[in-house]
């Protein structure tokens, strides 16, 4: 059988210049949430399977990549069921593990804990722009606050992380999971149809209310439901005036701290974020994970044309382990997009000492090739790197190479000019 060279479909070989990028935003993630006070922790890659078909994930426990059991646990003739073959599963995101780990290191860890975990996921997703069936999460947590101290510091390092990457003019887009809930009822329909109904509504940004009334009627929910309901989303404007609206629209349904909770929110993080960016209310914001409890929200960027990043408050998961329950709240960023719109754009990581190759004529005896050697030793005691290379004989090539590499400078050595 012939060997393939090309990586799995959905996964990725990454080139030298990519990989630059990567290393230089990941150093900038750590350095940035460092500045928030958030610490570094890592989970398995590798979870229970229980744990990931806990009905937590969403859509996103369908696209689980299982494991099967090894060694003699594994007898794939006595098996009924899928269960009795696997065990385990590739995590499809890092806030089910981090829920493991707290539970399991509540004890040796601070409360409030702000962490920061980054590392591989895997979903087998169809691949397409900026999506891959391998790819990079980056999560910032805070467990254990019940306040909303929690949403502002998570939106305010988020984005503060993504000025310092030179994005601008971007949107923080925020709701509440009990506004959402508030609206549904308001309207008339049935607290065991809330999940059908958020997810017709969240097409609303590709099919318009038009098309969402047309899907809610076609689901047999009565008109005068679905028409009260959509009232609100053409009289609700994007900023704090329409989450005042809906407090006063949902009374009796809604808590109003909950909306008051949201305008503090929006009003804290304009005040003194330190980005470019809009924080807008949007009412027809869902996010698919079933085990968001209060407030949400999105990075959205016209330049992608979608989401970068999410979040939002969890306060009932880690308790599925625990059979207690501890507030939670978190903000991922798309890590693969951000360094995806990064190389787009002709990034180039700042702020290095500079990058020369030495190109070395081929046959340099030994003593002459020594004094190479630690002329290069002296340029990276300056935190300049250097690449020593044999020269070629297409040189002008060689050069162009290193050049799109990010080599500046080049110092040529001959046999006869030492």
């Amino acid at each position: 059988m012939a060997l393939k060279k090309k990586p799995v479909t959905g996964m990725k070989d990454i080139l030298p210049a990519e990989m630059a990028i990567r290393d230089y935003v990941i150093g900038l993630i750590k350095e940035t949430y460092a500045s928030f006070g958030f610490s570094s922790m890592e989970t398995p890659c590798v979870e229970h399977i229980e744990n990931l078909c806990s009905k937590q994930g969403g859509e996103n426990e369908k696209l689980i990549f299982k494991i099967l059991k090894r060694g003699e646990k594994l007898k794939i003739a006595e098996a009924q069921t899928e269960n009795d073959l696997v065990d385990g599963g590739l995590r499809y995101d890092l806030t089910v593990p981090l829920c493991r780990y707290y539970a399991n290191h509540a004890n040796e860890l601070p409360s409030p804990f702000k962490a920061l975990q980054m590392g591989s996921v895997w979903r087998a997703d169809r691949p397409q722009r900026g999506r891959f069936r391998q790819f990079m999460q980056c999560d910032i947590d805070i467990l254990g606050e019940p306040t909303i101290l929690a949403e502002i510091e998570l939106i305010l390092a988020t984005t503060t992380l993504l000025g310092k990457l030179d994005f601008s003019q971007f949107t923080i887009r925020i709701n509440d999971r009990r506004i959402l809930k508030a609206m549904a009822s308001f309207s008339g329909f049935d607290q065991k149809d809330f999940d059908t109904v958020f997810i017709i509504l969240d097409k609303m940004d590709k099919i318009g209310l038009e098309g969402v009334e047309e899907e809610l009627l076609k689901e047999g929910f009565a008109q005068e439901a679905v028409s009260r309901y959509l009232t609100m989303f053409r009289e609700v404007t994007p900023d704090t005036s329409g989450v005042s609206y809906l407090r006063e629209k949902l009374a009796g349904y809604l808590d109003e701290q909950y909306a008051d909770d949201l305008m503090t929110i929006m009003e804290s993080v304009d005040a003194v974020k330190e980005a470019d960016f809009k924080i807008a209310f949007d009412p027809t914001l869902v996010r698919g994970m079933s085990y968001y409890t209060g407030p949400i929200f999105e990075i959205s960027m016209d330049e992608f044309g979608g989401s970068v990043g999410g979040g939002g408050r969890y306060d009932e998961m880690i308790g599925k382990f625990t059979g207690k329950d501890v507030c939670a709240c978190g903000f991922s960023i798309g890590f693969e997009r951000i360094v995806m719109l990064l190389l787009e754009k002709g990034f180039t990581v700042p702020g290095s000492a500079g990058k020369i190759a030495f190109l070395v004529e081929k046959g340099m005896e030994k003593d002459k090739l020594l004094t190479v050697f630690a002329e290069a030793a002296k340029e990276r005691k300056k935190g300049v790197s250097v690449n020593i290379a044999m020269m070629k004989k297409n040189k002008k090539f060689q050069k162009e190479q290193l050049a799109a590499e990010g080599f500046q400078e080049f110092r040529e050595f001959f046999i006869d000019r030492m």
